[in-house]
């Protein structure tokens, strides 16, 4: 409330222009006009919708391969010394620096953007599982071996439980790094998308439409990192309590 109240105090000086900065009643109007009217031949919500749902492609297949690969490198030091420097490699590549190499082999269509987000995805929640193993006390799984368990036993009942917190970090930073990729995603040869619409708004100077979009972006973000939180005290109900 105190963001707003200053952006209509600034706004109301006119000291500057509106096609700059518009005020958060224009801004508002605009989000009702998209809502009635959408935005070039989209609704407002399937712009959101066609973002979301190739985030949640790619994140779905991230977190099906990176949890178990990942798992494997920090539980065996052969396998991550195979994937680790590759990981290492791609995790700082900015997203539009291999995207045209993406869009030549795959073309314009949403398989190259899917893959784009899923590269983005992918480092963020494999690392924090290694990590998650790696950091296992060794007396936990001495203790499960002199009881008798195997090596598949301590596995699931000993290192997936104490890595489960480290996964959870690698998912929301996976979330939250995909979903500022799928912006990039649909700059290129993009037709539908909240990052496409932005784009396409700032080319005719449509600020208040620039605004709603970021907006969205925002509030959207946040509510899937709650949602990824939630889970994470549903399932890891046992974290911070000794």
């Amino acid at each position: 409330m105190v963001i707003i109240g200053l952006w209509a105090i600034i706004t109301s000086v006119h000291k500057v222009s509106d096609i700059i900065f518009p005020s958060p009643q224009k801004v508002w109007s605009s989000f009702i006009t998209l809502l009635e009217n959408g935005y070039k031949g989209h609704s407002l919500w399937q712009h959101l919708l066609a973002s979301l749902q190739r985030l949640f492609i790619a994140y779905f297949i991230a977190v099906v391969t990176a949890i178990p690969l990942g798992l494997l490198s920090g539980y065996s030091e052969k396998i991550r010394a195979v994937f680790e420097p590759i990981i290492a490699f791609i995790r700082p590549l900015p997203p539009l620096g291999y995207y045209t190499i993406i869009i030549l082999w795959m073309g314009i269509g949403n398989g190259s953007k899917i893959l784009l987000l899923f590269i983005g995805a992918f480092p963020p929640i494999y690392l924090s599982c290694v990590a998650g193993v790696t950091r296992v006390k060794a007396d936990y799984i001495n203790r499960a071996r002199t009881l008798g368990a195997n090596k598949l036993q301590v596995f699931f009942y000993v290192i997936f439980p104490s890595s489960l917190p480290d996964i959870f970090v690698g998912l929301r930073n996976a979330m939250s790094g995909a979903y500022a990729t799928s912006v990039a995603a649909e700059m290129v040869a993009a037709a539908s998308g909240i990052g496409w619409m932005v784009l396409d708004a700032s080319k005719y100077l449509r600020s208040d439409v620039i605004f709603i979009g970021i907006i969205l972006m925002g509030i959207t973000g946040i509510m899937l990192d709650k949602i990824l939180l939630l889970l994470e005290k549903r399932i890891v109900f046992w974290k911070g309590k000794n």
